[in-house]
């Protein structure tokens, strides 16, 4: 596996990550690939919706209340009929399932990731 190319600090800056709590998840029958439709309420910022493909290690019901770590400030993504307005951080691994990046304690929706 090789590493991606080299950013600066001012690179990093620009990326706007985010702790949320999951408020609504569901199956998402319109996407290619196996996905949920996710709507993440981020305190300040308001509830943002989400397209993920987390469907290996996850239910729509067991995710409702789990917090999660995202980029909040990509413009919107059409995928199908649906506007993914942020994206959800996960580890990718064997056969590309992936397992969510979640705060190890609960914090404020909203706050910033440093």
């Amino acid at each position: 596996m090789s590493i991606k190319p080299e950013i600066t600090w001012h690179d990093f800056e620009k990326i706007d990550m985010r702790a949320g709590t999951i408020v609504d998840a569901k199956i998402f029958e319109k996407a290619r690939k196996p996905a949920y439709q996710l709507e993440i309420d981020f305190g300040e910022l308001g509830i943002k919706k989400s397209s993920a493909q987390i469907t290996d290690l996850y239910t729509p019901e067991a995710l409702i209340g789990q917090q999660v770590i995202a980029v909040v400030n990509f413009p919107k993504k059409q995928i199908a009929n649906f506007f993914s307005e942020c994206l959800v951080i996960g580890i990718v691994g064997e056969n590309q399932v992936i397992t969510l990046l979640q705060p190890e304690q609960k914090s404020i929706n909203g706050l910033p990731i440093a």
